[in-house]
């Protein structure tokens, strides 16, 4: 088991790892995606559960991505889960359009697969001084704005719709 402050809840996560962590989650992730009632046999969340995404959960249970990795981050009680009628600021900056040096849309990277941690990453360290740079994605990505508050950015967000987020990153 991976301490609540380690352990990310992301898409790549493994359903077995999810509900190791936050057992709980079990019965959150069924009332979910109800295929995955199947989780109550032993030996199926012992299997299938141990390679099992939460985006193969998300395809199998014929909900969004986005949907699903923000409900559960609610229930497992992370401060980074927005609500369609909030918006997050993790560190309050202006956003003034002719600062965005780079406008980054990781929701069809991440429908195929792809994490764009790495590529945030390299395109920060681009970053001039007043630039700022606009990540899209279809779910608040928390582990990435922690990883970039501790390389020094600020970072705001806001949520556009249900499955759509928008994250500014400005050297601090």
């Amino acid at each position: 088991m991976i301490s609540g402050e380690e352990f990310q809840i992301t898409p790549e996560t493994k359903v077995g790892e999810l509900i190791e962590n936050y057992p709980h989650l079990e019965e959150i992730l069924i009332s979910l995606a109800p295929p995955f009632k199947n989780l109550r046999n032993p030996l199926l969340k012992k299997t299938v559960a141990k390679i099992t995404s939460l985006r193969q959960a998300a395809i199998v249970g014929n909900i969004s991505i986005s949907h699903l990795i923000n409900e559960l981050r609610k229930s497992a009680g992370y401060e980074h889960v927005c609500t369609e009628e909030t918006v997050c600021k993790e560190e309050h900056f202006s956003i003034v359009e002719d600062q965005i040096a780079f406008i980054y849309d990781a929701r069809k990277d991440l429908d195929n697969g792809v994490v764009p941690a790495v590529k945030v990453m390299k395109d920060l360290k681009e970053i001039k001084s007043g630039e700022i740079y606009k990540l899209i994605t279809p779910f608040l990505p928390a582990p990435l704005i922690d990883k970039a508050k501790e390389k020094g950015f600020l970072a705001n967000c806001k949520q556009i719709s249900s499955s759509c987020f928008e994250t500014y990153f400005r050297a601090a």
